[in-house]
């Protein structure tokens, strides 16, 4: 923003003497203060990922390894641009406290444990996804309970927020495990192994069926789905101040077989990854300016 003085100075260059004066009738009128951005935040020393396969990185890298640098929170693969590159390039404190927690195959009952350890780190920053592996089991009826999902994110949450009272929390939302079903249902490659790894059956079983049965079973996952991350929502709007959502971002991403690993057309590859951290990044803290 051009200061007054110098906008005196500026506009008679460019305008004439009746323009000039009524530009800087507007100038003066709506001041630089009026359009606030909010305050940057304080920059993290130490970052913590917290949640399951996903933040692992998981099948980004080789057949069936957690490649962790690919993660899209604490990951250092340069091409990923995770949240630990971008807010390592905006401070040097942050180069090297990055600490991934996930655990492949963790589901909401592994997060208050995974907080603790956070807490153990001092971390100033948390990342959180869980919540696939809660809906991805084999049968529908082993899906969990909407309360139970709600009260371990609840008691995760309150251990972050009493062991690190200044640390700031993204939580990002689930993806759209039907949206996984509708574009890989009619891969050959996919299905197979889906079926051969019995990958997320609740969803996946029976890809090409069209049965009503099946197709109700399938909303009422994605439906499960959309439930745990409307209750994350509401459990970061408990919180605080001090915790952001991706507002969706994740679940309504439409996401294609490019962006999942070929060794189980399930996780995301290192183009999803990047792209699950671009969407939580742009909607998570203000930060400064992005590198």
């Amino acid at each position: 923003m051009i200061p007054e003085v110098q906008m005196r100075r500026l506009l008679p260059r460019f305008l004439p003497p009746v323009a000039s004066a009524a530009a800087l009738t507007l100038v003066t009128a709506f001041p630089a203060h009026a359009v606030a951005r909010p305050a940057a935040e304080p920059l993290p020393g130490v970052m913590a990922a917290l949640g399951d396969s996903i933040s692992t990185g998981f099948n980004a890298c080789g057949w069936y390894v957690s490649c962790t640098d690919r993660s899209w929170s604490a990951g250092h693969e340069a091409s990923v641009r995770s949240h630990y590159r971008r807010l390592s390039a905006l401070d040097g404190r942050l180069k090297g406290n990055n600490v991934n927690l996930a655990v492949p195959g963790a589901t909401s009952r592994d997060l208050p444990g995974q907080a603790k350890e956070a807490v153990k780190a001092k971390a100033d920053y948390v990342t959180i996804l869980v919540g696939a592996q809660d809906a991805c089991v084999r049968t529908e009826a082993q899906m969990t309970p909407v309360a139970t999902y709600r009260a371990r994110i609840d008691a995760a949450l309150a251990d972050l927020k009493a062991g690190l009272p200044n640390a700031r929390v993204l939580i990002a939302g689930i993806p759209d495990l039907k949206r996984l079903w509708r574009v890989g249902k009619d891969s050959p490659v996919a299905r197979t192994f889906w079926t051969l790894g019995r990958v997320c059956q609740a969803m996946l079983a029976n890809p090409q069926s069209t049965a009503e049965a099946d197709a109700e079973r399938r909303d009422r996952v994605r439906a499960r789905v959309k439930a745990f991350n409307a209750e994350l929502g509401k459990a970061c709007a408990a919180y605080g101040p001090a915790c952001r959502t991706d507002g969706g971002a994740v679940f309504a991403y439409p996401f294609t077989l490019q962006h999942v690993s070929k060794w189980d057309y399930f996780h995301p590859n290192a183009e999803g990854q990047r792209v699950l951290a671009e969407l939580t990044f742009k909607a998570g803290f203000e930060w400064g300016p992005l590198p």
